[in-house]
């Protein structure tokens, strides 16, 4: 997986960490010592420690060294008559003696070629029960990294008072694998690395083809279902010490990376960010991925809860936004941590700087969508209201209520801010969601998800919102239109047509925000400038930008005009004319009158008057938001009445065409569809109506016996 894994933004503010060495990296399988690999080790710390990093290391490897040149010694000290007998198995702390000199020896050679110092620190597992012991060796530590000095690490075992410190598994540590657990908690180090002569941790025997490598460790979702190798061929551990000891530290704080330390630059990729072997981290449940299921029941899923949650009360539908708020701003670091992986990622793959700026969170963001949910639950309860009452005939009482869609499908750009006002809306307005973001917004998107959903209670469920991680399974959800009975795209013009000419589904949305603000030579011409630099300037990017400028010909050659050209120019907007602009004020030509420029640009044209202007926003607008300028109140309702857009403003600029704006709480989008919801859509544009009939027993019979009155009660108390 290239560039920045999610869950492992946390890296880029590691300063200490812990690097402990497998006796299966050390040595080679004959059992001598891999030069090779050490040797790329070494120079692997040497650049950490170069680019300031505080390195430790915990190296096994002393006893396998030491076995190794003991079984040599005893080899050329044996006669003929001594190979023939039985060999009796070498000591384990006579191994360790000589093994300790061999591997320090070899430690010490390999970083002064490279100008490095080390030190070796010998432990026991005694020497942890002394405070006093424990305080001077972070002392110790301290000064030597300090110092630039690697300080490493090793279990005494010659001298360990276990009764065999290579097989015991009991104490504070039991081997190198939980020292350096320890010692990355006793030294404070901001992240463990533990090298293993495998890519990670395995859910069976890594040689095993259908095992697949574990990428993010959760204790809730792994536990118990991992099936482990043979023991390590060497040493004592194997990954079953590894797993415990990551398991240990993490929880206690401290982040773990199992990956392997047969690949020359490993250490610098983890630290980069590269998703290399196996991450263990106490916020890992936050990052495992949503229990696999199919489209349809993840709709399904979604529709049962809507069902439980429009049976709750008003009263509890209105704390689930209130929990949701306060979960949000409860967990703004945590955020911040994913949508900078997201924008770190972004700006790695050479997006546009409108779309990086789309995907970032900005500080305050947290809380002014915490605030938002706020404004939304203390809003009218807008489910079963009754719209209309009317008495059909005597004790024959008709409701006409206001009722939750069903389930909603919105596929949205890359604004993860969005997510958290579409499903604020879903649930205040009792329905289901389903939600695709795009895929530069994924950890950002992740993270709001569980966020959310965690605060639903699980009398209504979580499945309530669900999130659809892959572009894939959008087909296969425009095909549901039994289950899902809304789509609503936000995106490009491609991106709806192609949602349109996909589904039975009815759609709801805009294609394109081709937005117009027509200037009239009745005008109040510093007015006309704050507005039309407003529009075009504030927010660029906004669908509700303006696109085109439409002049009135009496204007165009006014002092008034030049003054606003140069306005725009100052801002750093780039101006582009239709035909009769470009002639006479020298623009260079648009290529199209339909055409949403997302940035500082815009096109201009002159018009001959107010009904001109309307022909051309109904033959190139997008029917999203057009605006008037003018002073002649007689023309100004011309313009209002007749330009047909879901948004039509006099003297205001088009960026006010906003849910939040318009004191809808939020929007899900902005409709230009003429059937349901129009303009921005709030709680109101997710309902539909339902008719409740209240009798006292009343039958038709070929209306024989009934009398209608058709009485308009909605009034009434």
């Amino acid at each position: 997986m290239d560039g920045l894994d999610r869950s492992r933004a946390f890296l880029k503010e590691v300063k200490r960490l812990v690097i402990k060495v497998g006796t299966a990296v050390v040595t080679r399988a004959d059992g001598r010592l891999a030069l090779g690999r050490l040797g790329a080790l070494c120079e692997q710390i040497k650049d950490l420690n170069t680019q300031g990093y505080e390195v430790i290391v915990v190296s096994s490897g002393a006893v396998g060294l030491g076995r190794q040149r003991l079984k040599y010694r005893r080899l050329v000290n044996s006669s003929f008559a001594d190979l023939q007998k039985p060999q009796v198995e070498l000591d384990g702390k006579a191994c360790a003696a000589v093994g300790q000199n061999s591997l320090m020896a070899l430690y010490d050679t390999l970083f002064s070629q490279l100008d490095v110092t080390s030190a070796q620190l010998l432990v026991t597992d005694n020497d942890f029960r002394d405070k006093a012991f424990r305080n001077q060796l972070s002392e110790t530590v301290q000064s030597l990294l300090a110092l630039k000095v690697i300080p490493i690490f090793n279990e005494n075992d010659a001298v360990s008072t276990r009764r065999a410190p290579y097989e015991d598994s009991s104490g504070i540590f039991w081997d190198n694998d939980s020292l350096a657990a320890l010692l990355a908690l006793e030294l404070k180090a901001d992240l463990l690395v533990l090298l293993s002569d495998v890519e990670g941790l395995y859910s069976g025997p890594p040689s095993d083809p259908k095992s697949k490598l574990i990428h993010t460790y959760v204790k809730e979702k792994h536990q118990g279902g991992i099936t482990f190798g043979d023991k390590s061929r060497v040493g004592r551990g194997g990954m079953t010490a590894k797993v415990k000891a990551a398991i240990n530290a993490a929880y206690a704080g401290i982040p773990v990376v199992i990956t392997s330390g047969y690949a020359p630059e490993n250490i610098i990729k983890v630290l980069q960010g590269e998703c290399l072997g196996t991450l263990f981290h106490q916020d890992a449940h936050l990052w495992a991925p949503v229990k696999e299921c199919s489209s349809r029941e993840m709709a399904v899923a979604a529709r049962e809860s809507s069902r439980r949650l429009q049976a709750i009360s008003s009263h509890d539908r209105r704390k689930i936004l209130l929990d949701i708020a306060d979960a949000l701003e409860a967990n703004e670091k945590l955020i911040k941590i994913e949508n900078e992986a997201d924008v770190a990622t972004a700006q790695q793959a050479g997006y546009e700087k409108s779309l990086i700026a789309r995907l970032a969170l900005k500080p305050g963001k947290i809380s002014s969508l915490a605030n938002s949910i706020r404004v939304l639950a203390n809003m009218e309860d807008p489910i079963g209201c009754i719209l209309k009452r009317t008495e059909l005939a005597d004790g024959l009482v008709l409701e006409k209520t206001s009722s939750p869609l069903g389930v909603l499908l919105i596929v949205f750009e890359s604004r993860p801010d969005a997510l958290v006002q579409i499903a604020a809306l879903a649930i205040r307005s009792g329905n289901g969601l389903l939600l695709k973001g795009g895929k530069e917004a994924k950890c950002s998107n992740a993270i709001l998800h569980k966020i959310i959903t965690d605060a639903i209670p699980d009398s209504v469920g979580g499945k309530l919102i669900g999130l659809v991680t892959s572009r894939e399974e959008i087909p296969d959800l425009l095909k549901l239109d039994d289950v899902i009975d809304l789509v609503i795209p936000r995106g490009s013009n491609k991106l709806v047509s192609q949602i349109k000419n996909s589904t039975k589904i009815p759609v709801l949305g805009h294609a394109d925000g081709i937005c117009h603000v027509y200037l009239d030579k009745s005008a109040n011409m510093d007015m006309a400038k704050r507005i039309i630099v407003d529009a075009k300037v504030d927010y660029p990017a906004a669908c509700n930008a303006m696109e085109t400028l439409l002049v009135h010909k009496d204007l165009s050659q006014s002092e008034g005009l030049s003054e606003l050209i140069v306005d725009l120019r100052v801002e750093g907007v780039t101006l582009y004319g239709g035909p009769r602009a470009s002639s006479l004020l020298n623009f260079p030509e648009a290529k199209s009158f339909h055409h949403e420029y997302n940035s500082l640009a815009c096109t201009v044209e002159i018009v001959d008057d107010v009904y001109a202007a309307i022909d051309h926003i109904h033959q190139h607008g997008s029917a999203h938001t057009d605006c008037i300028i003018a002073e002649d109140q007689e023309v100004a309702e011309v313009f209002l009445h007749q330009v047909d857009s879901a948004a039509v403003f006099h003297n205001a600029s088009t960026r006010f065409c906003d849910g939040a704006r318009f004191g809808l709480g939020a929007e899900v989008g902005i409709s230009t569809s003429r059937i349901h919801a129009r303009g921005p859509v709030g709680v109101e544009g997710l309902l539909t109506t339902r008719w409740i009939l209240k009798g006292s027993g009343q039958v038709v019979d070929g209306d024989k016996d009934i009398v209608y009155t058709h009485k308009d009660l909605t009034n009434e108390s």
